[in-house]
């Protein structure tokens, strides 16, 4: 059973990266930055719809790290474009 569950799991995931890549591929605008937050958007909405209600598995604990780096690539991301956008001298 629980390797169902964490097949399901891998299979969700894998499913919105190929999506998110067809749709950014469609839309002409297939760029690294925006594939990496979609992916880490996607990877978050699986995890909180394939979340057990009273028992975490072993192997969801050891997502937390991936996610954790997760956020701090996407922490750079959204600073490196700020500093992109603001005007030169007021840093």
């Amino acid at each position: 059973m629980a390797i169902g569950r964490r097949r399901r799991f891998v299979y969700g995931v894998v499913a919105w990266m190929l999506g998110a890549t067809v749709c950014l591929t469609l839309l002409e605008s297939l760029e690294l930055e925006l594939f990496f937050v979609l992916s880490l958007i996607g990877l978050l909405v699986v995890v909180e719809l394939t979340a057990p209600f009273n028992v975490t598995p072993r192997w969801r604990r050891r997502l937390v790290p991936v996610i954790v780096v997760g956020l701090a690539g996407f922490g750079y991301i959204v600073v490196r474009r700020i500093l992109e956008i603001l005007p030169e001298g007021v840093l």
